[in-house]
């Protein structure tokens, strides 16, 4: 069975997760603490990073994209439609959910490992920027939710996760149609809640 490196904060982590629960693919999770750099992560992934999925046959995939498209693969299509149009709509999602997590993640560790007097505040500000942008158009245009999601809607909902895990009452305010998605999400989809960011 493949194993999943990850940790349950990890937006890309959950994602990867909820992706594989959706297209039925079993996968084994290996809780992993990447600021330790333990031997079998960083041995599979010169990068360190999680989410790293190792196959039975010895081959390594990584990152998260990376690995919805092969587990996409993997199921025959269960993530991605076979409509190019469709797809690519399905992809750009992803892109714009996994964008947001990585300006949230800059906010978090610019916080985390500096000294407080070291906090750049302006550009944390640019990041969030980004951020609201981002959100306001999806609230905007919230994704549908048919009966057959994609990764992309998939990606949405680990990305909200993460933002309710470390900006809690902030990334909400003044979007109550993303906020009312999310929770249709949770009510059509409940086998995928129990991995969103933790």
């Amino acid at each position: 069975m493949p194993k999943l490196l990850y940790a349950p904060a990890s937006p890309y982590s959950a994602k990867v997760r909820m992706v594989a629960a959706y297209a039925g693919i079993a996968i084994e999770g290996a809780l992993t603490q990447t600021a330790d750099q333990p031997a079998e992560l960083i041995g599979a992934n010169p990068l360190g990073k999680i989410p790293t999925l190792l196959l039975d046959d010895g081959r390594v995939i990584f990152d998260s994209r990376a690995i919805t498209q092969y587990l996409n693969r993997e199921s025959k299509n269960a993530l991605f439609p076979r409509n190019p149009d469709r797809r690519t709509e399905a992809e750009v999602m992803e892109a714009l959910a996994d964008g947001i997590c990585d300006c949230a993640l800059a906010i978090v560790y610019e916080r985390r490992m500096r000294p407080e007097e070291k906090v750049h505040q302006e550009w944390i500000d640019g990041q969030w920027r980004k951020i609201a942008r981002a959100l306001d158009h999806l609230n905007a245009n919230p994704p549908k939710l048919p009966k057959k999601i994609t990764a992309g809607q998939i990606a949405v909902r680990a990305m909200l996760g993460y933002l309710s895990l470390r900006f809690a009452g902030q990334w909400e305010r003044g979007r109550g149609r993303l906020t009312r998605w999310a929770a249709r999400f949770d009510e059509k989809f409940p086998e995928l809640k129990s991995s969103l960011p933790s």
